[in-house]
């Protein structure tokens, strides 16, 4: 089992910077397995991929963000980040924190299918 917990989230102005962090807490897995990824969903759009890494240190982001957003994990604690900078309107979306801790290898795209635990989602409003 696990529980993601997302927190971090705000309203900030345009160019602004945010920093989302995923708690995770889980029973029967180990930390150092994971494909662990952040997803957006805005208002009557579908679900976005973000970001993602992996515990064999492979990462992908999004084309929208790619250049703009970091994503890392820490894993004394169990913590996935995604740092946020030069925040556009358009990224304005509720994110959730996603993860998969049966496998150490996240598989090509950011798939919403290949995760099997979501957080409850954080509200990310950035005003032009």
């Amino acid at each position: 089992q696990a529980s993601l917990v997302e927190s971090g989230g705000g309203s900030v102005q345009a160019g602004g910077s945010l920093t989302l962090s995923c708690t995770v807490t889980i029973s029967g897995y180990i930390y150092s397995t994971y494909c662990m990824g952040w997803f957006r969903q805005a208002p009557g759009k579908e679900r976005e991929g973000v970001a993602q890494i992996d515990s064999g240190g492979n990462i992908v982001y999004g084309d929208s963000v790619n250049g703009r957003f970091t994503i890392s994990k820490d894993n004394a604690k169990g913590t996935l980040y995604l740092q946020m900078n030069v925040l556009k309107p358009e990224d304005t979306a509720m994110y959730y924190c996603a993860a998969d801790f049966r496998r150490a290898y996240c598989t090509g795209g950011i798939s919403a299918s290949e995760y099997v635990y979501w957080g409850q989602g954080t509200q990310v409003t950035v005003s032009s």
